[in-house]
């Protein structure tokens, strides 16, 4: 699968921090998560705030037609913290 600016999708390698059941969703399955992906990068899943925020956002940020801007919970970044490794 190709994104927009030709980069490949990697797999999922693992999932950051503690499942959605262990955050208390009910039904495990409709919340934020964040996974880390067999070439180093990350992928989010949150609620689609682009609309809403695109207009707010500093002056150097910016947001390419293929990116998407998402909302996690604090607890969802908060247990995946352990599992975020340090900078190199």
């Amino acid at each position: 699968m190709s994104l927009d600016h030709g980069g490949l999708v990697g797999r999922i390698n693992r999932r950051l921090g503690s499942t959605p059941r262990e955050r208390g969703s009910v039904d495990n399955g409709t919340c934020p998560d964040i996974f880390e992906l067999s070439d180093g990068r990350f992928a989010v899943i949150g609620t689609d705030a682009t609309a809403e925020l695109e207009g707010h956002l500093p002056a150097d940020a910016g947001r390419a037609s293929y990116e998407r801007i998402v909302i996690i919970t604090r607890e969802t970044l908060m247990h995946a913290k352990r599992d975020i490794p340090d900078l190199a």
